[in-house]
């Protein structure tokens, strides 16, 4: 008898709602939405709209189209591949994306042609306005008043003339919070399908993630999640760091996951959000093998960040970085110093320990990188350049850095270059990195006035001038020869030249693969079945050791409490391409699901996805966070 009093006026709303709007009545939406939607018919009543009067069908003129395509060019080129992908989810549906700037005109479409006739007649094209003001209630004009996700199907949309429209939209924020657009599918309201928004919000937080990476691209990029497997995925937070540790952007995952505003955010500093400096990051996080720290923000909350930078002097922003966190005194350097030791999957035994970064520790009984190994023993204390050749993966930059770390110069700068980048100041890089080494990633990318500049600083007279490591995944012989790389900078930088071999090619695999075990499980002792283990040796390996690495991490974190990898814990996009290439070896394709790699994974992927359903009642968010997958993956497998 007590809750009568409440239920009264929601039964009382949804009556009046049955009455007004039967066809949206029919779907059982939510409380909060029928507010919504009857907040924004009051302020189209209050702007003086009648419900039965032709809309504006009006488009802007060539000219203020221009204009408005210019104003939003950055939005319009992150958003129309993610368009791309969504449409493939809905095609032939009697649907179509659009994209609106923050003043809800349409400036990119794409959609069934059948549809797009029809959607022509309301004005559903680049240059229309659909702002309340202009088009009453709809998903696009009432997202941009609510600035979240919005359902607007049938006859809720305020004009009779869009009653023929079901039309889900979510806006588009840019890192400080700010509407840049909206991303919205309008259809047949007859299309209808419930898991529509959950597309349309996943992929607008797509094109927030990519405008927030690229915003910040000179930043350092904070990847975290309170559960290791959402690394990687949408459900990840992303902060954006500057050198001195101010938090400068955040995609909507990253509040909501520390429960704070995009303000309250951009009053902390990485300091005191996870009690860490830049430099210890970037220590950490230079080796492209490194692996997700645990940090802490407050003393309940425990989060796995993975870092990115582009910086091409990352040891000059940890000198600066370290350097300043010493003036705070001994607490603070005694509160960074437990989370950071670094691990190095291929290089030790016990990650529990220092892992040693030189060449000696690198020997895994493979009979090539041993001799590889021994050559760059030879040369490590020298003024020989080295030129480190191979496959990307192969892991070229932790090898320049276990020469530097076993030379000489080991207590001297390592200080590595971006040769992608244009902004290098070479000069400071060789002021910075004298008595120590500097090395050139991915030199035969490194633009034509860059490779003038080095060849000139590399015959300049230096004091204690510094070790010269270039590595490279092309023949910069063939570049040469194509006028792609001056011919004189190739001769000057190839002194030792060293081919890094595939990891196809080495005897060394299960070595390896217990070594990363070891490292990111922390000593624990996990093992392979012999399933695992003999595809793991077998396998070709494309991707070299960044592959085997992120392969073996996804299948620790699926592998749980378990003692043991198994088959089903495996990536599935790995087992696809184990698959692939066992049967271009055979020559043999599979005559039924059964004769495939996947029989296994699939059985349980099956149960394991009915299970969480029904113990979700059906909902697609709690049951993607259940299994440790995207909402995106998950539909992908329904279908």
């Amino acid at each position: 008898m007590a809750n009568q009093p409440a239920a009264a006026p929601q039964q009382r709303a949804r009556r009046s709602l049955e009455r007004s709007r039967p066809i949206a009545a029919a779907l059982s939406l939510s409380g909060d939405h029928v507010n919504l939607i009857d907040q924004s018919h009051e302020r189209c009543l209050a702007l003086g709209l009648s419900r039965i009067d032709s809309p504006d069908f009006s488009l802007l003129g060539r000219s203020d189209m221009s204009v408005a395509r210019e104003r939003n060019l950055r939005l319009h080129g992150h958003a129309a591949p993610v368009m791309e992908m969504l449409y493939e989810q809905i095609v032939n549906t009697s649907n179509m994306v659009v994209l609106t700037d923050a003043t809800g005109t349409v400036i990119h479409s794409i959609g069934d042609d059948d549809f797009l006739e029809r959607a022509a007649k309301v004005a559903l094209a680049p240059g229309a306005n659909w702002s309340e003001a202009c088009k009453g209630t709809n998903a696009v004009g009432t997202a941009l008043v609510s600035e979240g996700p919005t359902l607007v199907h049938a006859d809720e949309h305020f004009l009779h003339a869009n009653h023929f429209l079901t039309c889900s939209a979510a806006p588009i924020m840019d890192p400080r919070g700010n509407i840049l657009g909206v991303l919205d599918v309008s259809g047949d309201r007859r299309s209808y399908h419930q898991h529509t928004m959950a597309l349309v919000k996943m992929s607008a937080r797509m094109i927030e993630n990519q405008w927030l990476t690229d915003h910040h691209r000179n930043a350092m990029r904070l990847h975290f999640h309170s559960k290791l497997g959402f690394i990687g995925t949408l459900m990840e937070g992303i902060l954006a760091v500057t050198p001195e540790g101010r938090i400068v952007g955040a995609n909507r995952s990253a509040l909501d996951e520390l429960g704070l505003s995009s303000s309250a955010l951009r009053m902390q500093t990485l300091t005191s959000l996870f009690g860490t400096h830049v430099g210890a990051l970037v220590d950490h996080f230079r080796s492209p093998l490194a692996t997700p720290l645990a940090l802490s923000s407050g003393p309940a909350r425990r989060f796995h960040v993975l870092a990115r930078f582009d910086w091409p002097v990352w040891s000059q922003v940890a000198d600066a970085a370290a350097a300043a966190a010493s003036t705070a005194g001994p607490a603070t350097s005694a509160t960074l110093a437990s989370p950071l030791t670094p691990l190095t999957p291929l290089t030790c035994a016990n990650a529990a320990e220092p892992a040693p970064l030189g060449l000696t520790a690198l020997q895994t009984g493979d009979p090539e990188v041993d001799a590889l190994l021994g050559r760059l023993q030879l040369v490590k204390d020298t003024a020989i350049p080295v030129l480190l050749c191979g496959e990307t993966g192969t892991g070229k930059e932790w090898l320049a850095r276990a020469i530097h770390a076993e030379s000489l110069r080991a207590r001297q700068p390592f200080v590595a270059v971006c040769c992608r980048s244009e902004t290098v100041i070479l000069h400071d890089l060789f002021q910075k990195a004298q008595r120590g080494t500097l090395f050139f990633d991915e030199i035969g990318d490194m633009p034509a006035p860059l490779q003038i500049q080095l060849l000139r600083l590399l015959d300049e007279p230096h004091a204690t001038p510094p070790a010269i490591i270039c590595s490279t995944q092309v023949q910069l012989r063939e570049l040469v020869d194509v006028h792609g790389f001056r011919q004189d900078l190739y001769y000057r930088l190839n002194g030792l030249a060293v081919r890094v071999p595939a990891l196809r090619e080495r005897a060394d695999v299960s070595v390896l693969a217990r070594r990363m075990l070891d490292a990111f499980e922390g000593g624990r002792d996990v093992g392979l079945d012999d399933e695992v283990q003999s595809l793991i040796q077998g396998h070709d390996w494309p991707g070299n050791l960044r592959q085997l690495f992120n392969v073996l991490r996804t299948a620790c974190v699926m592998a749980g409490s378990e003692g043991q990898i198994c088959i089903e814990h495996l990536p599935e996009v790995f087992l696809d391409e184990a698959r692939a290439a066992r049967m271009q070896a055979t020559g043999a394709a599979p005559t039924s699901q059964e004769d495939t790699v996947h029989k296994p994974l699939q059985e349980l992927e099956r149960d394991a996805i009915a299970r969480a359903l029904e113990e979700s009642g059906g909902n697609i968010s709690a049951a993607a966070k259940q299994l440790g997958v995207s909402r995106n993956t998950l539909y992908r497998r329904l279908r």
